[in-house]
C-alpha cells in the first residue's frame, strides 16, 4: 500500500491527509490548532479513532513531529511516497502543479510578496517537510495555477502596462483547487462532458470567491492580486475604492499597511456585523433579532449574487451554478437567498431539496424548470493528492 501526505500549513494552524493513492480513501487525517499558543492542539483521526494531544506553544515543527509520531506507531509512515503542499500563490511562474526543487522553492519564495499572509506559512511548511522526510518528494499544488488560463480582458487591472510587465500586476485568482474539483464533479453529476460544459462555482467560506469555468478551464474570478478582492468573507472586506484606504489612513492616523491589514483581518462580516466572522453564528444571532448579523447577511449574499450574475457574462451558457465550501455546502437559508436573487438568470429554489443539502450531501437544489444550482462537497485535500501523483508519474516517465 501507497500514501500521499497532503500539508496545508497556516501561521496558526497545519492541516493534513494521508490518502491512499489508487482508492483515494482517506487513511489519516487532522490538524495543529492553535499553534504558538497555550490552547494548542493536535488532532489526528485515523478510521473510527480520534487522538486529541494538547500541546501548550506547539509550534508547527513541533505540531507535526507529534503527527508524524502518531502516523509511524500506526505503521502509515513508511507507506508515504510523496508529500503534496498547497502553495497560496505561484504567480505566473506555475501553469500546473510542480516537484519542488531549490529553483521553485525560490520562486514560491518570490511570490510571497504577493500573498505574504500565506505564502511564508507554506514554505515553512516544505522546510519542515524536507527536515522529517528528506527522502520523499516534495510536490507544490498551486491555488492560483487553475486560474492561469483566464484570458488577458479578465485580468488585466486598468493600469499603465508597465506596471504588469515590471511588476506582476494583474488578477490571479485563488481557491482554484477547490473550484477544479467541484466543476469536475458536477459535470459528472449532471452527465455533461467536461469539455462541453459552463459554469460559476461559489466557494464560500470565511475566504470566499466564485469563478466562471467554462470546458473545465477557469475563465473569469472574483479575487485578484491578493485574496482580499472580490467577495465579502468572514474577515475579509472585499472590494473596496482603493481611494478608502490613503482616507482611512489620515482618518485613523497610522500607516497604509496597518489599515490593509484592518481589512484582511477586522473587516467583511466580522466589521459588518460588529459580532462575528462565523455565519453560523450571524445566521443563529439574526433569527433572534441582531440587527447587525441581519446586515452583515444581507451584504453579504448581495455582493455575491452580484458577482455570480456578472461572473455568468463570461460564459456562452450556464449549465449550473455551484455551491461549494463550508457556508456554500451547509447554509440553505444562504443560498436560497442567493438565488432569490438571482431569478434574473431563471433560477428558482426547490426548498425541500435545498434543505436536504447539508451535513455531505450533494446534488441539485433547485426547481425542475429551473436553471440548475447544485451543492458539491469540495475535497481540496484529495485534489492536491491527485496531482501530486500525477506530477510523479509524469517524473517517472522521464525516468
Amino acid at each position: 500500500m501507497s500514501a500521499v501526505l497532503v500539508i496545508n500549513c497556516g501561521s496558526s494552524s497545519v492541516k493534513f491527509s494521508c490518502i491512499h493513492t489508487t482508492s483515494g480513501r482517506v487513511l489519516a487525517s487532522g490538524n495543529a490548532d492553535k499553534l504558538h499558543s497555550a490552547d494548542a492542539m493536535v488532532s489526528v483521526s485515523i478510521g473510527s479513532d480520534t487522538q486529541h494531544v494538547i500541546m501548550p506553544g506547539a509550534t508547527p515543527a513541533s505540531a507535526l513531529r507529534q503527527v508524524f509520531e502518531i502516523l509511524e506507531a500506526q505503521q502509515l509512515l513508511p507507506q508515504i511516497i510523496a508529500v503534496g503542499h498547497r502553495v497560496v500563490h505561484g504567480g505566473e511562474a506555475f501553469k500546473t502543479s510542480t516537484i519542488i526543487t531549490p529553483q521553485v522553492h525560490a520562486a514560491i519564495e518570490r511570490c510571497s510578496a504577493f500573498a505574504p499572509l500565506h505564502n511564508p506559512s507554506n514554505l515553512a511548511g516544505i522546510n519542515l517537510m524536507n527536515e522529517l522526510v528528506p527522502q520523499l518528494p516534495q510536490i507544490a499544488v498551486f491555488d492560483t495555477a487553475f486560474h492561469q488560463s483566464i484570458p488577458e480582458a479578465a485580468f488585466l487591472y486598468a493600469v499603465p502596462m508597465e506596471w504588469y510587465r515590471a511588476y506582476g500586476v494583474r488578477r490571479y485568482g485563488f481557491h482554484g483547487t477547490s473550484h477544479r474539483y467541484v466543476s469536475e464533479q458536477t459535470a459528472t453529476l449532471l452527465n455533461i462532458p467536461l469539455h462541453q460544459s459552463a459554469f460559476v462555482s461559489a466557494h464560500l467560506g470565511n475566504g470566499a470567491s466564485a469563478a466562471a469555468i467554462l470546458n473545465g478551464k477557469s475563465v473569469d474570478t472574483t479575487m485578484g492580486f491578493t485574496p482580499l478582492e472580490g467577495l465579502v468573507m468572514g474577515t475579509r472586506s472585499g472590494d473596496i475604492d482603493p481611494g478608502l484606504t490613503p482616507y482611512l489612513a489620515q482618518c485613523l492616523g497610522i500607516p497604509m499597511a496597518e489599515v490593509v491589514d484592518l481589512l484582511n483581518k477586522k473587516s467583511g462580516l466580522l466589521g459588518l456585523s460588529e459580532l462575528s466572522n462565523d455565519m453560523r453564528t450571524l445566521e443563529k444571532a439574526a433569527a433572534e433579532g441582531h440587527v447587525g448579523a441581519a446586515m452583515a447577511i444581507e451584504v453579504f449574499v448581495f455582493r455575491l449574487a452580484r458577482a455570480i450574475g456578472a461572473l455568468a457574462i463570461s460564459l456562452p451558457k450556464l449549465d449550473a451554478l455551484i455551491f461549494t465550501g463550508g457556508i456554500g455546502e451547509n447554509s440553505p437559508n444562504i443560498r436560497a437567498k442567493v438565488l432569490k436573487r438571482l431569478g434574473i438568470l431563471g433560477f428558482m429554489v426547490d426548498e425541500e431539496k435545498n434543505q436536504s443539502m447539508v451535513c455531505h450531501q450533494s446534488g441539485i437544489i433547485t426547481a425542475k424548470n429551473s436553471t440548475t444550482a447544485v451543492v458539491m462537497n469540495t475535497n481540496e485535500e484529495l485534489m492536491i493528492a491527485l496531482e501530486t501523483i500525477t506530477v510523479m508519474n509524469k517524473v517517472t516517465e522521464l525516468i
